[in-house]
């Protein structure tokens, strides 16, 4: 097997030690930025909007307080999902981020609801609110701060591939936007007298449950297992294609143990007379390209047998071949062998998730080669259409 995440072997073997470190302190220190930076402008709206009695500053102060709150909770989850595997969790505690991201969109959810609260009381009874030049500069300078705080937090979410940065990168864009409009209804109120305090506030608050509910659905999918990227799946069954000796990739499968931490299984392709040692060699070979490539452990690589000789062989898999391309619900045809002196013929078919009944194109095509070659028994396993 695959050594874990921490250490690496290159292809001639000798071990090349990682950095584990530079992902969680990449993370750590720009949470630590959006702490500083999500309390001092708090503050300021905080105190302008009670002495301008503005319900909708004082609700983006709140939002800003339950970003620095996320953040404090993001570093946390690093750190618990930074402890090296042990006998109780051998596939280490990477899912705690998923775990901690849903606290935090819990958080978000709780700041938005509350703030729809406190909106809806001052539509029913409004209070004025004042302002001047200095409320508003404030206000302005809020908007860039939190322009520049989203940016470089997405950046760096998605350079160390942290969900949860991502997540508070985008929210802080999203506030930007939202302050700048409490920056127009100010100027909007001082210009016509006509408050739209309380229902901007509303909204702000609608948008913020709207983020909430977001970061849970998001986060649901990944712990309940999404489809891998395609971009990183292609890349993989290049990888292993380009290796002498493997004359096809097929079935890789990717498990998701938090992020930036996959776990696979993948098939390959061989003459049928390569030996077994020749496999194993074969197989190691793979396993610390592909760690080394792109960081996945490959726990399992499973072998198929491509036949060497022509004859039956060829004109039985040109006959499947030509059974798949006229059926649109099968996607792929792999690990293709006949044995000749068994008289028995194995592949495995890949059917869309389209087909209202997977087993009975399956059976459909079983039934047709039986027809062309009774003397055969075939033997179809039914793949999942799980990665690109």
């Amino acid at each position: 097997m695959a050594e874990a995440p921490g250490e690496q072997k290159n292809v001639s073997g000798d071990i090349t030690p990682l950095d584990p470190l530079t992902r969680d302190q990449g993370i750590v220190r720009t949470s630590i930025v959006g702490i500083i930076a999500n309390v001092f402008l708090a503050t300021f709206k905080a105190i302008v909007g009670m002495l301008s009695n503005s319900i909708a500053i004082v609700l983006d102060a709140v939002n800003n307080l339950s970003d620095a709150a996320s953040s404090v909770i993001t570093i946390v989850g690093t750190k618990l999902a930074s402890k090296r595997p042990d006998r109780k969790h051998p596939y280490g505690y990477g899912r705690i981020e998923y775990l901690t991201t849903i606290i935090i969109a819990v958080i978000v959810l709780w700041a938005g609801i509350t703030s729809l609260e406190e909106s809806v009381g001052r539509i029913i009874s409004p209070e004025p609110a004042s302002y001047d030049v200095l409320t508003l500069a404030i206000v302005a300078v809020a908007v860039a701060a939190k322009i520049v705080l989203g940016l470089y937090t997405k950046r760096a979410g998605t350079k160390y591939k942290s969900g949860s940065l991502v997540a508070s990168g985008t929210d802080a864009l999203m506030d930007s936007i939202i302050s700048a409009a409490t920056l127009v209804a100010a100027v909007f109120f001082i210009l016509t007298g006509v408050s739209l305090e309380a229902w901007l506030g509303a909204i702000i608050a609608v948008v913020i449950i709207k983020a909430g509910f977001d970061m849970l659905r998001e986060v649901v999918s990944k712990i309940l297992g999404e489809r891998e990227d395609a971009e990183i799946t292609r890349a993989i069954k290049q990888t292993v294609a380009s290796v002498p000796g493997v004359l096809g990739a097929y079935d890789l499968l990717l498990e998701d143990y938090g992020p930036d931490r996959l776990w696979g299984s993948i098939h390959i392709e061989v003459s049928e007379s390569m030996s077994a040692s020749e496999i194993d060699a074969l197989s190691r070979q793979i396993q610390n390209l592909v760690y080394i490539q792109h960081q996945v452990i490959l726990h399992t690589i499973g072998v198929y047998a491509r036949n060497e000789a022509g004859g039956l062989p060829v004109e039985i898999r040109s006959k499947v071949i030509s059974l798949v391309q006229n059926d649109g619900l099968i996607l792929e045809l792999h690990g293709f062998y006949c044995d000749e002196d068994a008289k028995a013929v194995r592949f495995d078919l890949v059917v869309s998730f389209d087909a209202e009944d997977r087993s009975a194109v399956v059976a459909r095509v079983k039934r047709e080669l039986r027809e062309a070659y009774p003397e055969y028994s075939f033997t179809i396993t039914l793949d999942s259409d799980i990665s690109d």
